[in-house]
């Protein structure tokens, strides 16, 4: 396959999927939206893939670029049917794009916690060989309010109803973060607003306790990682 990747900060990358797209074969380009890159035709592309962000989905007017993006979103996801992924931001601007609202969470969610799959979640394709109860890393203070019509929640916690969803045979996301690797929490604190969320979740040893959390976990995260891109592998070729 060739991917389209859109980045909302450099170092927020594909992480460790790149280990697996690069082993399998598949090449992928990326998009530097916040640094004013242009997004290219889709029908380029086999599949976009929509990654985190400092940013909220409703901030149009300080990345005015947003608009744009979650129209693109749009376009290939219900009108072209391209197969689609998003992390984190990716998850809630593919909620928006297609007539979902993202809101401000009630309790923000920072540190490795436990998300629940659905009945929906436990049965469908991206989740298949993956326990019902996970261990996965949060990051973030915005959610999805209100899905989109013709969506369905995968999987779920106590503060946050969408922590995963799908809409049509070949679009998911996930709220939670499934591409980290060792330098993952190092390299996203030097984001201003992650650091200063990583402090008020954390305390001042925030991103150090995050670390060693992650590092207990690595392993099953990574784990997980190439399990749920093999799984969304095969609802690509979904149709």
């Amino acid at each position: 396959m060739h991917l389209l990747v859109l980045q909302h900060a450099r170092i927020e990358h594909p992480g460790i999927f790149q280990k697996f797209l690069k082993e399998d074969g598949h090449s992928w380009e990326v998009v530097h939206l916040d640094e004013g890159q242009e997004i290219p035709s889709i029908d380029s592309f086999d599949g976009l893939w929509v990654l985190g962000g400092p940013m909220d989905v409703w901030q149009e007017q300080d990345y005015p670029w947003l608009k744009k993006e979650k129209a693109f979103i749009k376009t290939a996801v219900e009108e072209k049917g391209i197969p689609f992924l998003g992390l984190c931001l990716g998850h809630q601007l593919l909620a928006e794009s297609l007539g979902g609202v993202v809101g401000k969470s009630e309790t923000a969610e920072v540190g490795v916690m436990e998300v629940q799959l659905t009945e929906d979640g436990a049965s469908g394709i991206l989740f298949d060989g993956i326990p019902e109860k996970i261990s996965c890393l949060q990051w973030h203070g915005a959610e999805i309010k209100k899905l989109p019509a013709g969506a369905k929640v995968l999987a779920t916690s106590k503060n946050c109803a969408v922590q995963a969803m799908s809409w049509g045979p070949r679009a998911y996301s996930m709220q939670f973060h499934v591409e980290i690797e060792h330098s993952t929490i190092a390299d996203w604190a030097t984001i201003s607003e992650y650091a200063d969320s990583l402090k008020a979740a954390l305390g001042p040893s925030g991103q150090e306790k995050l670390e060693k959390d992650c590092a207990v976990h690595m392993n099953d995260f990574n784990t997980m990682a190439e399990r749920l891109y093999l799984n969304w592998l095969q609802t690509s070729a979904r149709v």
